[in-house]
């Protein structure tokens, strides 16, 4: 089996569980936060709206330098959905290349110091598609808080079978 053959059905499912969770978004709770610390709705659903842009970045080059980052920060839901839908599409183009291609190293730097090296297969794996659920299960936490019904993912959950 070809690495891409393994990884584009993981980011399809990823992300339209992703969008199942973001279509559940009131607006009107797009800047609720549980704490002070916490990240607010709408930075959850922007952060998770990104992460197949992680992918293309990962694979289209050598390293990303994160000084000076902004994350985006759009302000409705539909803007959300667009940018994952976006996101997703560059994605799955980004992925299709060969084997050898993913084995090439990819680093992360800040202010040109590297802050980790793996190769990109690993990148994907371990920094880009383990943030899916991560993200995905701080917004069920808010959805529970909020009495909002949380959707099934690799189950049912205690609102859907």
């Amino acid at each position: 089996m070809k690495i891409q053959e393994f990884i584009i059905p993981q980011l399809e499912q990823e992300v339209a569980l992703t969008k199942t969770f973001l279509k559940r978004i009131p607006e009107d709770k797009l800047n609720w936060k549980p704490h002070e610390k916490s990240m607010t709705i709408r930075q959850i659903a922007n952060h998770l709206a990104e992460i197949p842009a992680w992918i293309s970045g990962t694979m289209e080059a050598e390293y990303m330098d994160v000084k000076g980052y902004t994350p985006p920060d759009h302000e409705k839901v539909e803007d959300v959905l667009n940018e994952l839908a976006n996101n997703f599409t560059a994605a799955k183009t980004s992925l299709k290349k060969s084997d050898d291609e993913f084995q090439r190293m990819w680093s992360m730097k800040k202010d040109g110091n590297v802050i980790f090296a793996m190769p990109r297969f690993n990148v994907l794996q371990t920094m880009v598609l383990n943030q899916f659920p991560h993200h995905r299960a701080q917004l069920g936490v808010y959805f529970r808080l909020l009495d909002i019904p949380v959707p099934a993912t690799y189950g049912p959950s205690a609102d859907e079978s």
